[in-house]
C-alpha cells in the first residue's frame, strides 16, 4: 500500500513559511506510515508549479491515498494531473495562516483547497478537506491512513467458513461471488465432518501446545472432565491446521448442534482462544459478523466480541450483549478473570463464563442487502458490570440516547441479530471504510 503527500506552493507566497509546513508534515506523515507499516512516497522539496508536479507524479504508480498540501495558494491546474492518472481518495489539506496582523497574506492555502475541492467535486473524484496545522490533523490523518488500510486489508482478506448456518440463521449465509465483487473478501470452505475427522486422529504430542493453552489462559480448566479436555485441544489443533493451510485471517464458523452433538464438546472455547491469538471468530456461521470482527480488531488493534443485543438492564441503564461463551480471555474482567464451564442448554464444556472489561467502545455490525452491504456503528462504554447470563456478556451504555431508543431504532431498520463490540472510537474509521467502498453507513 502506497500513500504519495504533495507539498504543493506558489513561490509567490512565503517560502519560508512552506518550508517550515513541509518539513514538520513530512516528519508527522512517515510517523504515521511507519506505525501503519505503509510505504510513503513524498518529493525531497515543494512542488511549485504543474510541471513539477507532472514529473514527480510519472515516478508514482497505483497509490492508495493521496495528501494534497496546499502549502500555499495553488490553482485547480495542479489538482487536474491528480484526476487525470488517479482514482483513489485524495485528502485535501489547508494549513492556517501564520498571523493576520493587517500585512501581508502570507499563504492563502485556504483559497488552494477551495480550488481543489471545487474540481475534484465537479469530476466525481472522492476527497476528504482536512484544516489546521500538524498538530491539528495528526489524529484525523491517522485515521484516514487506517480506514484505507483497512480498505486493502479487506481486498487481500480470506475467510475461512467451517460449516453451513444453522436452521433460522441464514442470514449469516454471504454469497461469495458478491463478497469477492463488492469487498474483494475471498472464501475457503470446510466441513464440520472433516474438522472433526482430523481432530480425532491426531496423537497426543500433536495436540501438547493446545493442552497447555488451555491451562494457561482459563480459570477452573482443572473441573472439566480429562475427556473434554482433551477433545477440546484436538478440536483447537484442527482449527489451527486449516487456518495455516489455507493462509485464513478470519472465521466464521459452526458450534451446535454438530460439535455437541458428533464430536461431545462444545466449540466455544476454541474461538475463544482464535479470537485472543488474532484470527477473529465468530460462531453460527455468520460470515458478516466474522468480517466485522476482522474490521474492528485490525482498527483496534486488540480482540473483539460476538453477541446478542438480550437484555435491557435498567440497573444500569445499559444495553447487555450476551453470547453462550465465546468470548476472548483477553476482554475478561480482571475480578473474574477467563472462567471456564458449561454450556447452559447442552451441559457441555468448555465454554468461557464471565462479564467482559470496561472501557469505551463501538458497536458495530457489517449487515447484508439484497445485493450489497451497509454498515452501522454505535459509541457506548462498556461497563464494570459482572456477568448477565450464563455464558460471556458485557453491559454497554450507548452515549448519545437510551437503550430503549436504541433497540428500537436496530431492530426497525432491520439490522442482522448478531452485533460485534471493539474496544476503541472507530467510527470515523468506519465511515471513512464505507465511502471508500461505496456501501451505505449509519451511525446510532
Amino acid at each position: 500500500m502506497k500513500i504519495v503527500y504533495l507539498p504543493l506552493a506558489r513561490p509567490t507566497f512565503s517560502m519560508p513559511d512552506a518550508e517550515a509546513i513541509f518539513n514538520a508534515s513530512s516528519g508527522m506523515l512517515r510517523s504515521i506510515c511507519e506505525s501503519a507499516s505503509v510505504e510513503m512516497i513524498a518529493p525531497s522539496i515543494l512542488l511549485t508549479s504543474p510541471e513539477d508536479l507532472d514529473a514527480f507524479l510519472a515516478k508514482v504508480e497505483n497509490p492508495a491515498l493521496i495528501i494534497y498540501q496546499c502549502t500555499t495558494f495553488i490553482g485547480s491546474d495542479f489538482v487536474s494531473e491528480l484526476i487525470r492518472r488517479f482514482d483513489c481518495l485524495v485528502v485535501v489539506w489547508s494549513l492556517r495562516e501564520p498571523s493576520i496582523d493587517g500585512g501581508r497574506l502570507k499563504l492563502n492555502s485556504l483559497t488552494g483547497a477551495f480550488s481543489a475541492a471545487n474540481s475534484l467535486l465537479a469530476q466525481g473524484h472522492a476527497f476528504r478537506f482536512l484544516f489546521g496545522n500538524v498538530d491539528e490533523v495528526f489524529l484525523p490523518i491517522k485515521k484516514i491512513v487506517s480506514a484505507v488500510a483497512m480498505r486493502t486489508c479487506l481486498r487481500n482478506l480470506t475467510m475461512g467458513v467451517i460449516g453451513t448456518q444453522p436452521a433460522g440463521f441464514r442470514f449469516g449465509e454471504i454469497d461469495e461471488a458478491v463478497l469477492k465483487d463488492k469487498l474483494g473478501v475471498s472464501v475457503k470452505r470446510i466441513a464440520v465432518s472433516e474438522i472433526i475427522k482430523t481432530a480425532s486422529e491426531y496423537r497426543q504430542e500433536d495436540y501438547a501446545e493446545a493442552t497447555a493453552e488451555l491451562k494457561s489462559r482459563t480459570k477452573g480448566w482443572e473441573t472439566l472432565p480429562e475427556e473434554i479436555c482433551d477433545k477440546h485441544a484436538r478440536l483447537q489443533t484442527a482449527y489451527r491446521e486449516f487456518i495455516a493451510k489455507e493462509g485464513i485471517n478470519t472465521v466464521a464458523s459452526r458450534c451446535w448442534p454438530d460439535f455437541f452433538n458428533e464430536y461431545g464438546t462444545a466449540v466455544c472455547a476454541t474461538l475463544s482462544f482464535l479470537n485472543d491469538t488474532g484470527v477473529p471468530t465468530s460462531c453460527e456461521t455468520d460470515m458478516g459478523g466474522a468480517i466485522s470482527m476482522y474490521i474492528g480488531s485490525t482498527l483496534t488493534g486488540g480482540a473483539t466480541y460476538f453477541g446478542d443485543p438480550v437484555a435491557i438492564d435498567d440497573s444500569c441503564n445499559a444495553l447487555v450483549f450476551w453470547h453462550c461463551g465465546a468470548g476472548a480471555t483477553s476482554l475478561s474482567r480482571k475480578i473474574e478473570g477467563a472462567k471456564i464451564g458449561k454450556h447452559p442448554n447442552r451441559k457441555i464444556g468448555p465454554t468461557m463464563e464471565f462479564g467482559l472489561k470496561e472501557g469505551a467502545v463501538t458497536v458495530m455490525r457489517l449487515g447484508k442487502l439484497k445485493d450489497g452491504f451497509r454498515m452501522m456503528s454505535m459509541k457506548g462504554e462498556a461497563l464494570n458490570e459482572p456477568q448477565k447470563f450464563c455464558g460471556t456478556s458485557v453491559a454497554i451504555r450507548p452515549l448519545n440516547g437510551s437503550p430503549t431508543d436504541k433497540i428500537n431504532q436496530l431492530v426497525n431498520d432491520g439490522w442482522e441479530p448478531h452485533f460485534v463490540v471493539a474496544y476503541g472510537e472507530i467510527t470515523e474509521e468506519l465511515r471513512l471504510l464505507c465511502q471508500l467502498l461505496n456501501i451505505d453507513y449509519k451511525e446510532y
